[in-house]
């Protein structure tokens, strides 16, 4: 796919972001996406399991706005190549934190996202971000409840 496909997936993926509009995010996605997460060290693994933290994360964030953008191609965690990819840049707020941060998305050859990691700072936003998601994802039924201390 070419550049500027890639960065129509990208705007594509801005909109149903800011829409909140999940069905649109699975025609984006490919079947074995992974999501590396600020918050857990394993990715998330497949597309059934991404939209279901992508509904989590969208209840969650509060404020949530993209604030700018940087195409070009970086190196995949998932094999090692170098894929085309798009750094996003957003604000927002969760757990009553102001958190800054960058989804980076990484294209296959059909111009679908293959692999998202995001990175957020400061780190007691994403400390509070985890918290969110975490009883978020128990409450959908996509994770363990956390033993009782």
């Amino acid at each position: 796919m070419t550049a500027a496909a890639n960065a129509a997936t990208a705007e594509r993926f801005r909109t149903a972001v800011h829409h909140r509009d999940l069905a649109a995010l699975d025609d984006l996605f490919t079947d074995d996406i992974r999501f590396y997460s600020p918050v857990k060290f394993t990715p998330f693994e497949g597309k059934p399991m991404v939209l279901g933290l992508f509904g989590v994360l969208l209840r969650t964030f509060e404020d949530f706005r993209y604030v700018g953008d940087h195409t070009g191609a970086a190196q995949t965690s998932t094999d090692g190549t170098e894929a085309p990819s798009v750094v996003l840049l957003f604000r927002a707020v969760a757990g009553g934190k102001d958190i800054h941060g960058i989804d980076l998305l990484h294209f296959d050859e059909q111009g679908r996202i293959k692999e998202f990691t995001v990175m957020v700072r400061p780190q007691s936003a994403g400390q509070a971000l985890g918290q969110a998601v975490l009883a978020g994802l128990v409450a959908d039924g996509l994770a363990p409840a956390p033993p009782a201390a």
